[in-house]
């Protein structure tokens, strides 16, 4: 009895040091998340960040985001297809768009009706393959006006991915209003080191210079994506 005991303990404390099932973090965004070359670019997105805030024998990221896709143009050229053909059960898909639905560029814009219904898709297509999806908001475009910080630009896309959040019970990480309250805030001024203003010479992919208030540049790729990692640890551990 004694060396059945001392077998049952040994099993347990091998049970207890074994690691948690490894997930895969799959991207499906835009340019914010986008993973950039570094030795081309100071322009970063948090989707090639995020895996410095996340325990790599928990999560490992795949990111799928890409520049100027929106859910309607990251379907259509089967960007979404490629990544869902991947997904196994167990996997958590992340989701975020917005920046580009709103577009003029018709291959690009999709309307509310049409918006909604694609990431219902996205979410019904990562639930029939056993992984979860997560829905994040998009990140606020930094827009100053007399001190005032204006969003505009983004319209009510974000409120539609929440009420698409709600009405389909899935986890969403809300990066708009926590983008918003960094940037307001930091003000006017200082908000500029999380996002691309930068001179000229600095950047071989925008020698002029940039005064870019949607897209970021280190410090604002990595405030973001450990938001979000920590956002995921609240979910999933």
């Amino acid at each position: 009895m004694k060396y059945v005991c001392v077998l049952f303990v040994a099993f347990v404390l091998v049970m207890c040091s074994m690691p948690e099932k490894q997930r895969r973090l799959f991207i499906a965004g835009d340019s914010t998340a986008q993973t950039y070359d570094v030795e081309r670019t100071l322009m970063r997105g948090w989707g090639q960040e995020i895996q410095s805030y996340l325990d790599s024998s928990l999560f490992v990221v795949v990111n799928h985001a890409k520049a100027g896709r929106s859910t309607k143009s990251f379907i259509s050229e089967s960007r979404w297809d490629s990544l869902i053909s991947q997904v196994r059960e167990d996997d958590v898909v992340v989701i975020q768009f917005g920046h580009n639905d709103t577009s003029s560029r018709p291959e690009r814009y999709a309307s509310e009706k049409d918006y909604k219904a694609n990431l219902r898709m996205m979410i019904e297509q990562t639930r029939s393959k056993g992984a979860e999806p997560v829905l994040i908001t998009s990140i606020v475009m930094r827009t100053f006006v007399d001190g005032n910080l204006v969003d505009d630009r983004l319209k009510k896309y974000p409120v539609f991915m929440k009420q698409v959040a709600r009405e389909e019970g899935v986890s969403l990480i809300d990066a708009n209003t926590f983008m918003r309250d960094t940037v307001l805030l930091l003000g006017p001024e200082k908000s500029k080191d999380l996002y691309l203003w930068i001179g000229a010479g600095v950047d071989s992919t925008y020698k002029e210079g940039r005064e870019d208030d949607t897209h970021m540049c280190e410090a604002g790729a990595r405030a973001v994506a450990e938001y979000i990692a920590s956002e995921l640890k609240e979910i999933y551990m």
